[in-house]
């Protein structure tokens, strides 16, 4: 999807952002590298890199910024959850 937003707005991007490269994730998107380590932090429930990460998110991008990228990881998580309440393997969590 970002790959196709990115074409469709004609905005160079480096999906090895994804793949977690800061340098990656500033290319072509606005506060890219400070959202990604946001999201990993997220992701790995390291509360100290959380702080970190939200701080330095907060400072670069501002409040509406950080409030906008919470929102959107908190979505995703409940997305997980109604797929695994009604059955939908999301992720291999024995691997």
């Amino acid at each position: 999807m970002l790959r196709v937003s990115a074409t469709t707005n004609n905005t160079e991007i480096d999906l090895q952002g994804v793949n977690g490269s800061a340098e990656g994730a500033a290319r072509g998107i606005e506060f890219g590298a400070e959202l990604m380590h946001f999201a990993e932090a997220i992701a790995t429930h390291d509360q100290a890199t959380l702080r970190a990460a939200r701080q330095a998110l907060l400072m670069r991008a501002g409040a509406a910024v950080l409030i906008d990228a919470a929102g959107v990881a908190a979505n995703f998580q409940r997305m997980v959850r109604i797929a695994d309440a009604i059955g939908i393997p999301v992720d291999n969590m024995d691997s």
